[in-house]
């Protein structure tokens, strides 16, 4: 498959079927929808009230949080590697 290929993988997630269209390896779309349904899974339990568009609101913040603290370790990180490198 070249990168421009798309591919219809269709996943399960929050007991909902969703088709995702995009160039990643199925195995990629997968893991992906599994890991958003153990989020959302993972904060119901916590938040037994909420509905689903509040659910997946949380869980999107939750994941952009997540995706931000690595972010920055990453680049705290690669300034530790770099200042190394000079020494």
């Amino acid at each position: 498959m070249t990168q421009d290929e798309k591919t219809r993988t269709t996943v399960e997630i929050h007991n909902r079927a969703y088709t995702i269209i995009g160039t990643e390896p199925k195995s990629h779309i997968k893991l992906v929808a599994s890991l958003v349904d153990q989020k959302m899974t993972e904060i119901q339990e916590a938040n037994r009230q909420l509905d689903t568009t509040r659910l997946a609101v949380l869980t999107a913040i939750n994941t952009m949080n997540d995706y931000l603290k690595l972010k920055e370790d990453y680049a705290s990180l690669l300034g530790s590697m770099k200042r190394k490198e000079k020494d």
